[in-house]
């Protein structure tokens, strides 16, 4: 019998003005628990794999490896590197405090999970920066994966492709992560293009700790992708890159600058239209100050939403309570978290 776990960070994306670019992992970890035992009978899954699940979602989370998107991932990962299933006996176990569709990069950890169980299972000894190359195939969005696989603040962006490197990085999601109807000549067995995105893991103030508030209900990327506009003026960009080249320096100073953080994480890309979809959020965001809430250091929607990420150095629970309450008000209940950053992002614990 062969043993390992894998723990990868919950993230938050879209920091302040960083809409596509700025992701922070967070010590709220997906683990999985990998056991292989020849003499365990799993030929009843055509991969060779049982599953189980506890956790968030756990009533809705398919546990047949051709529908769950962690062996899914896996698997594609495994099939481009010539394996086409798990080894006989395989059970994987999946613990998951991460609430699903709230802006704290649910899928992201799956999909990071996922690369790395098929290199795990492979024994295909892929860097990280290798892995998210397979994860870009299916995550095309750089900042929840790449802070969930390299952990801390980072920053990301997509390399200009070659046109045959474009063509094979918009393979149909379908044959990638192929579903039971797709026929097995279209699965993808490809290795992605080299060197897909690009990131940089900038410092960060140990003092500021993440007060995540979280509302009891989802919202979907698709829907939260879907109210943002075409265009943007050209002051509302300039705005926020400002305060991005402010951003990424404020967050690493010794002593932490409140008011400077709080209008460095200001935001007219995202947050204004997405406002729609997340009842109080406007009143969140310009009633919660470092003046009327000491302590407080930014604030900002966590991902697509409807998650509030607030920075704070001191009264956390205070200034979760007022968020909570606002919330409260607009008829949505809320719990929180007190996180901190994970800085060595996804792990590997053999056992």
């Amino acid at each position: 019998m062969s043993k390992f776990s894998l723990k990868v960070p919950a993230s938050s994306a879209n920091i302040g003005p960083g809409f596509d670019v700025l992701g922070i992992g967070l010590n709220l970890f997906l683990e999985i628990q990998v056991s292989t035992d020849p003499s365990v009978d799993t030929s009843d899954d055509q991969h060779f794999v049982k599953l189980s699940y506890e956790g968030d979602g756990a009533e809705h989370v398919p546990l047949r490896s051709e529908k769950n998107l962690i062996t899914q991932t896996a698997l594609y990962v495994m099939r481009c590197n010539g394996i086409k299933h798990f080894p006989k006996g395989t059970h994987i176990h999946v613990i998951n405090p991460i609430p699903l569709g709230r802006g704290l990069g649910s899928s992201g950890a799956a999909i990071v999970g996922g690369v790395m169980l098929g290199n795990e299972i492979g024994q295909l000894q892929l860097s990280k920066e290798r892995m998210l190359d397979y994860c870009l195939l299916i995550e095309r969005h750089p900042d929840n994966i790449a802070a969930a696989m390299l952990g801390g603040f980072v920053g990301s962006y997509l390399n200009q492709l070659s046109d045959e490197e474009t063509l094979a990085k918009n393979v149909p999601m379908e044959h990638i992560l192929p579903s039971v109807d797709t026929p097995v000549e279209l699965h993808e067995t490809r290795a992605p293009p080299q060197n897909i995105g690009q990131y940089v893991k900038y410092n960060w103030n140990k003092q500021i700790r993440c007060v995540t508030v979280i509302p009891m209900f989802e919202v979907k990327t698709d829907d939260a992708r879907a109210v943002l506009p075409s265009s943007y003026t050209k002051e509302d960009i300039v705005f926020n890159l400002q305060r991005l080249a402010v951003l990424t320096t404020a967050l690493t100073l010794p002593q932490p600058d409140h008011k400077l953080i709080y209008e460095a994480m200001r935001d007219k890309i995202h947050q204004p239209y997405r406002a729609q979809l997340i009842p109080g959020l406007d009143r969140v965001l310009k009633e919660l100050t470092p003046e009327s809430s000491p302590g407080l250091c930014g604030i900002c929607l966590s991902g697509a939403g409807p998650t509030i990420l607030c920075l704070a150095t001191d009264n956390y629970e205070t200034i979760a309570d007022r968020v909570i309450g606002i919330f409260k008000e607009n008829g949505v209940e809320c719990k929180w978290e007190l996180l901190d950053l994970a800085y060595d992002g996804a792990v590997v614990e053999r056992t």
